[in-house]
């Protein structure tokens, strides 16, 4: 083996080095016993210098070592460990002589004030709450490093890659620094490009649009999703896995996924390399327990899998939610389903057998409420179906959540589980983001039953934190002008009971900002002034009752009308009603619903005083049934009635239909009708239904385009004024049609085309309907 010149020369420092070293340190440890003698001497005493802040006796104590001690390099070595570690101080000395210890110290410098520099894109607001370092902290490098750290990580989530943070500070006097972050924010780095390679099943358009990052386009301005984030990317591919194995592709793998930056362009490439594997179905399909006198076959009509189906695992998901809550509500709250999955790889076949076993009895210890900045804890808890000390139950936390996302108060509610104290506990974290709930808007907008509408609107549904709801309303359009305030405490008294109160004041008819159509155009103005009280309990976790008071100042005049049954309501009348709705709830969401049924029951009198009286109710049923994950079948139905007491019941306290109610025809356009002067003089009685299918159109999900197909049919007969030229007969009348909607960033824009199939000849038709509407 031939080793050169230089590399023994290397190996010879090397060794000369270390022996230098072993010398030094033994001379070192020595130096003590040459100096004292055989004996090493004791510490008699320790005097603390450059001290400004901090007492002497307080870096005593961070030592370790105190007077008595022997004089020793290891303690000495430990203590210098120990001052570095408190964070306390930039430099420290600690000098050994004769009569003991000089420990020399610099301090740290304390926190004047925390600033930002060229930080346009976000605000200071949002990046002092990343940062650790705050006014009156001691200040150390390293922990401005990790801070700007944490801003530049700010900026990545952002889609802006290329920031740059920078730690300064600005000395002052009595130790004290301002602490200066300057940031180059630097341009947006975007998506150039979403690619998948070894996908034969579905197409490149289909998987995009199940992912959340998108390529970066125009129309996207409102979007974040067009920028990259390593987070985000890795939450795509749980979305790709998911998609795959809901449509029976249990085997499927991502093989890699690479990210490629185009500095010409600042933006990335994002490259998914698939690995699809073949598609199975149910096999077959058990249900077994350990329990005691459990009925399994009770509990079979619950189970979502079938047999030579197409394996879903979303399906195998649900099935084990409701089973879960069907054996909580039998008596066994502590249940644990476990589905077990037997793989037939020959037959591309999947068998499951549930399982239904006892679990470990956990209790709730603690619920804990993280994220809420503005929304008081209370608000929170108090939505929650469990407290501590009960039963942990998965389904009643899975209703909490719901109740939750209903408030409106936030954009996302997550809530896991931790282990406790004991085994046998386990906290809640509540985790929720929360999202803006009071707005100030202007808007602009055409309705075709309207004509232009403009409003302004300011509301506030998370007052103060508190929960309550402020609004105030000025709406002016072709045929009405409102204004309007009301309040609402959700939990009145500390208690399960809502109340509030509305001041109102409508005009009909009164201004002349857009022309309606002929058939419909109001023959007479009436305005509308009054209060409402309101009040509301849930009498089950599902039913709930509401109760309201309204008192009305009605005027009816400049009556253009030669019709006697308009004639008659000329004059100012005084309306004091009760009112109560029963409603039995059960869809999967208030705001957008894909499934679950309503049933409402609304009743109405009034004569509480006044000049007014009459009984009126409505019905209202509706059910939705999810036929696939986006698309959505809903039927509904209302049946309404009202009654005069002693007195005929005024047109404008009857029944009309039309218009968003029965769409194909006008609002009013359909029901009783003078035919000498046509108007519209509504009926007693009303009936009417609506099937609705709501599906995607094929666009991506974030363009938030649902197109629908509908059949509405209804009737409205029965008034209280008969002439020989008045029309009122009980027929059904029937449209049919399509339309969509749009989430525009320029405003909700809504478009239907209805196509009467079952109409009067004195019927008004109104086949294209649609409205849009801004704010700025």
């Amino acid at each position: 083996m031939h080793i050169g010149f230089r590399h023994i020369q290397k190996i010879l420092k090397i060794c000369l080095s270390k022996i230098f070293l072993a010398i030094f340190a033994g001379l070192f440890m020595l130096a003590p016993v040459y100096l004292y003698g055989q004996n090493i001497p004791t510490i008699t005493g320790i005097r603390v210098e450059g001290i400004q802040r901090i007492e002497a006796d307080t870096v005593r104590s961070y030592l370790g070592i105190k007077v008595g001690d022997p004089l020793d390099i290891g303690l000495i070595d430990q203590a210098l460990k120990s001052l570095y570690s408190t964070g306390f101080f930039a430099d420290v000395q600690i000098i050994p002589e004769r009569n003991g210890l000089i420990v020399r110290v610099k301090e740290n410098p304390i926190i004047n004030r925390v600033a930002f520099e060229g930080n346009r894109r976000i605000e200071d607001k949002t990046l002092t709450s990343e940062v650790q370092l705050r006014p009156r902290i001691i200040y150390t490098p390293a922990k401005a490093i990790a801070d700007a750290k944490r801003i530049q990580e700010v900026y990545r989530r952002s889609g802006r890659f290329a920031a740059t943070v920078t730690p300064k500070i600005i000395e002052l006097d009595q130790n004290r620094v301002d602490l200066v972050f300057e940031i180059n924010e630097g341009s947006k780095t975007t998506i150039a490009s979403v690619l998948f390679i070894g996908n034969k099943v579905f197409s490149d358009r289909t998987l995009r649009s199940e992912i959340v990052t998108h390529r970066s386009a125009w129309y996207r301005f409102l979007s974040p999703n067009d920028t990259y984030d390593p987070d985000r990317v890795q939450a795509d591919i749980e979305l790709l896995k998911d998609f795959y194995n809901k449509n029976g592709y249990i085997d499927f793998n991502i093989i890699s996924n690479t990210v490629e930056f185009l500095p010409e362009r600042n933006s990335f490439i994002v490259t998914f390399t698939l690995d699809e594997g073949e598609r199975y179905k149910f096999g077959s399909i058990n249900l077994t327990t350990s329990l005691r006198n459990l009925n399994i076959d009770q509990l079979k009509q619950k189970i979502l899998t079938r047999t030579d189906r197409w394996f879903d695992s979303s399906k195998v998901e649900e099935t084990i939610i409701d089973l879960t809550e069907e054996v909580g509500t039998l008596g066994y709250a502590f249940a644990v389903v476990q589905p077990i999955l037997d793989i037939d790889r020959a037959n591309r076949k999947v068998n499951i057998n549930y399982q239904i076993n006892e679990g470990v009895r956990v209790y709730v210890e603690r619920i804990d409420v993280i994220g809420n900045v503005r929304t008081l804890d209370k608000v929170i808890r108090r939505e929650f179906r469990l407290a501590e000390g009960d039963a942990f139950n998965a389904a009643k936390v899975r209703r909490s959540r719901q109740r939750l996302l209903n408030l409106g108060f936030f954009s996302r509610v997550d809530v896991q589980t931790k282990q406790g104290s004991a085994p046998d506990k386990i906290v809640l974290v509540v985790e929720v983001q929360e999202q803006s709930t009071g707005s100030l808007n202007f808007s602009i907008g055409y309705s075709t039953s309207d004509g232009p509408v403009g409003s302004v609107t300011f509301s506030e549904r998370n007052l103060l934190g508190k929960g309550q709801e402020l609004t105030a309303n000025i709406t002016l359009s072709g045929a009405t002008s409102s204004a309007q305030i009301g309040f609402t405490e959700p939990y009145f008294m500390q208690r399960d009971l809502t109340a509030g109160f509305d001041i109102f004041r409508t005009q009909s008819g009164a201004l002349n900002l857009g022309k309606l159509s002929k058939e419909t155009e109001r023959s007479y103005k009436q305005t509308n002034t009054g209060f409402t009280l309101r009040a509301g309990y849930e009498l089950s976790e599902h039913l709930a009752q509401n109760w309201s008071y309204l008192f009305s100042y009605d005027q009816i005049f400049d009556v253009k009308s030669s019709s006697p049954a308009v004639q008659q309501q000329r004059g100012n009348t005084i309306k004091s009603s009760i009112s109560q709705t029963l409603s039995l709830d059960y869809r999967d969401s208030r705001f957008d619903t894909r499934e679950g049924y309503l049933l409402r029951l609304s009743n109405e009198f009034a004569g509480l005083g006044g000049d007014i009286f009459y009984l009126k109710s409505r019905f209202n049923a509706g059910y939705w049934l999810p036929i696939s994950d986006n698309i959505t079948l809903a039927a509904t139905a209302e049946v309404g009635y009202i009654h005069g007491i002693g007195q005929k019941v005024r047109i404008v306290d009857a029944f009309y239909l039309g218009g968003d109610t029965l769409r194909g025809f006008e609002s009013a356009g359909v029901g009783p009708r003078d035919l000498l002067t046509n108007d519209s003089l509504g009926g007693n009685i009303r009936l009417k239904g609506t099937l609705e299918l709501s599906f995607p159109l094929g666009l991506p999900r974030e363009y938030q385009i649902r197109g629908r197909v509908f059949l509405d049919v209804g009737t409205v007969f029965d008034s209280d004024f008969s002439s020989p030229f008045v029309v009122d007969e009980p027929k059904i009348r029937a449209a049919v049609g399509f339309g969509f909607t749009w989430r525009s960033p320029f405003g909700p824009l809504a478009i239907d085309f209805g196509f009467p199939i079952r109409k009067e000849k004195y019927d008004v038709k109104q086949i294209f309907r649609f409205s849009i509407g801004t704010s700025f």
